[in-house]
């Protein structure tokens, strides 16, 4: 036996169908021993392989360990080691000072390279928010289960005849509305997300710009939209203005108070990766206020409170941050870790 794959429930937990996936793709090379530990299961590795009576451990060859402490114990647990990856619910389970002597023994060691494996799950769903948020389609669904009112057509102008049954009337034209082609779509972040999200609105028919310092040229033709080199240029037109930058030290709050308050009255303001990106105070005074509309899978405060005033809103479309979990996105991350071990013998 070469190659075993051990996951601990935790890790399943917030990785589903991940680890079956990865053993899945190392089946299709050859024989896998495969444990699934239970909860309250405090072996470590070394005691996991000794304990598993169909692992050969002196055979072992590649390892791939979800969410199972490890260490010094691969060492002496595994002899014929040659490759091997860590992996923790969202961390590696490894020290520093193991992989080192992994390292030192020769083991290649190997981590997930980047998160581009959801970034697809996460700009579809921006755009489904979008055109949620633009068509009121939450908030529809959801009256004509308490009322027929939604069926009729009152116009909020008083113009046209008012509940006239059949025009097919629901928007809200106090905000953006409508079909997302001609709207002036402007995009903080050209990554793995806000480029995929930007190439979406383009092939819809969107006017769309995007604004990353960081990101090259090429992102920026890929994704069909127009770089912008100020954020508070970008933020001047917007009828939708989506962020998409991950959270970190330097992007806190990169979208300040000046720059929400520049947002045209009426914008809809799209979020999927993370709120504080954002100035969320003054960004809910405005959308409290119907000055802007808001479509939303991240908050500031995670779980929204069941008392907050954003719920249920007329403007406001709003989902609990699940946009990039999906099987198909931790299967990727699956094949994208399983594709840096080299092919089991006999492989071609």
């Amino acid at each position: 036996m070469s190659s075993f794959v051990v996951v601990h429930p935790d890790f399943d937990g917030v990785w589903p169908w991940a680890a079956d996936h990865f053993c899945e793709l190392w089946r299709a090379e050859g024989e896998v021993a495969f444990a699934r530990l239970d909860h309250g299961d405090a072996r470590r590795l070394g005691e996991i392989a000794r304990d598993a009576s169909r692992v050969d451990a002196d055979g072992i060859r590649r390892l791939a360990c979800f969410g199972v402490s490890a260490g010094e114990s691969c060492l002496a647990a595994l002899p014929a080691l040659e490759e091997a990856t860590f992996q923790g619910a969202y961390h590696g389970t490894l020290s520093a000072d193991d992989r080192q002597r992994l390292e030192a023994k020769g083991v290649r060691l190997y981590d997930q390279l980047s998160e581009g494996f959801w970034g697809q799950s996460v700009a579809e769903y921006g755009l489904a928010l979008t055109l949620c948020g633009l068509r009121r389609i939450p908030q529809l669904h959801r009256r004509i289960v308490e009322s027929q009112e939604p069926w009729d057509y009152d116009p909020p102008d008083g113009r046209g005849r008012a509940s006239a049954r059949g025009h097919q009337f629901g928007d809200d034209s106090s905000f953006t509305h409508g079909a997302l082609a001609g709207k002036r779509v402007r995009v903080a972040g050209a990554g793995n997300i806000g480029s995929r999200y930007a190439g979406f609105a383009c092939a819809l028919g969107a006017e769309v710009s995007a604004w990353d310092p960081y990101a090259p040229e090429s992102a920026f033709h890929r994704a069909g939209s127009r770089r912008e080199h100020h954020l508070r240029r970008l933020v001047s037109d917007a009828e939708i203005f989506a962020p998409m930058l991950p959270l970190t030290d330097s992007t806190r709050n990169i979208v300040t108070a000046s720059h929400l308050e520049a947002l045209p009255t009426g914008c809809l303001v799209v979020l999927v990766t993370r709120a504080l990106i954002c100035d969320v105070e003054t960004l809910r005074r405005r959308v409290l206020a119907d000055e802007l509309s808001l479509a939303a899978d991240v908050w500031d405060v995670e779980p929204l409170s069941l008392q907050d005033p954003l719920l249920g809103r007329h403007n406001v479309v709003h989902t609990p941050h699940n946009a990039g979990r999906t099987a198909d996105a931790n299967r990727a991350w699956a094949e994208s870790l399983a594709s840096q071990f080299r092919p089991s013998q006999g492989v071609v």
